[in-house]
Order: C-alpha cells, then structure tokens, then sequence
C-alpha cells in the first residue's frame, strides 16, 4: 500500500542519513588525530629551529587561535550552506 511504500521511502531515508553521519563522524575523528600529530611536528620543528622548544607549541596554538576567529566570524554561513547541500543530496537523490 502507499502508506508501506513512505514508511519504507522513510526507513530508508534514515538509514542513508545516519550512514553518511557516521562516516563523516569517523573521516572528522581521523583527520583530528593526523592534524594533533603534524600539529606536534610542526610545533617540536619550530621550537628546535628557534631554539626554545615551548615557542614552537605557542606559535602553533596562535595560529589555531586565528584559524578559530576567521571561521567564527566569516566560516558560518558558508559551513552551513555546504553541510545543507550535502545534506540534501543525500536525502533527495535516489
């Protein structure tokens, strides 16, 4: 009946959406493990090179902090618009 076919559209909808979350959930927490490593890298490079190993630490931590304000005041719309489209594709296209 048509109330099976929706109840079935619906199953399925939902499934696909909590898939794509969980991949994204697992891609997200790799990706942070590799940038706390290279970040770690980056930061021991910069302290042997200046000669004061917590400056590296500090200089990486500036940088984040940046990273942080720039997409806090311009990054919102745009990240909404981007999780929206992917969103929508992934409940609509069959």
């Amino acid at each position: 009946s048509s109330a099976d076919y929706y109840k079935l559209d619906l199953y399925k909808k939902i499934i696909k959406g909590v898939i794509s979350l969980v991949n994204m959930m697992l891609l997200g927490f790799i990706s942070l493990i590799v940038l706390l490593f290279v970040s770690i890298g980056i930061a021991l490079g910069i302290g042997v090179a200046l000669g004061i190993p917590s400056a590296g630490f500090y200089i990486v931590g500036a940088f984040y902090l940046v990273v942080l304000i720039i997409l806090w005041f311009f990054g919102k719309k745009p990240i909404e618009k981007i999780i929206l489209i992917k969103s929508s594709r992934t409940f609509f296209n069959d």
